[in-house]
């Protein structure tokens, strides 16, 4: 079975740090781009960050750059987000996803991986950020 799997979430005061991790199976990770997205309730999902099948291009959003940092691990077949200095405004479902001819999209503030392009999604991680 072909999946993508999110773990890591959780439950911190602002200012901590979270390490979300996405690990697949059934299908090696290394050979596509990976995509971090989140949905907070009531909103739309938005691109968090990205990174290329080699792991020499991340792209983050505007929001979280100098904040987050993504990683592959191509040992270990996983692609992690490391998120520090979490913010109220950081709190929703957090997924992976996985695509092979991923798009970018440059705006005025940001250039973040285009979601429709990404073919393989998990089923999220909750990260809540509350006082």
């Amino acid at each position: 079975q072909l999946q993508l799997v999110e773990s890591g979430g959780g439950s911190v005061p602002p200012g901590e740090s979270l390490r979300l991790s996405c690990k697949a199976s059934g299908f090696n990770l290394n050979r596509y781009v990976i995509g971090w997205f989140r949905q907070a309730p009531g909103k739309e999902r938005e691109g968090v960050s990205c990174v290329t099948a080699s792991g020499n291009i991340r792209l983050y959003a505007a929001a979280v750059k100098g904040r987050f940092t993504i990683s592959r691990d191509f040992v270990q077949n996983t692609v992690d987000l490391e998120m520090s200095a979490l913010k109220p405004e950081d709190t929703a479902v957090y997924y992976c996803a996985a695509g092979e001819n991923v798009r970018q999209l440059v705006t005025d503030l940001q250039t973040m991986c285009i979601d429709a392009d990404f073919s393989r999604w998990g089923q999220g991680t909750q990260v809540t950020v509350s006082s």
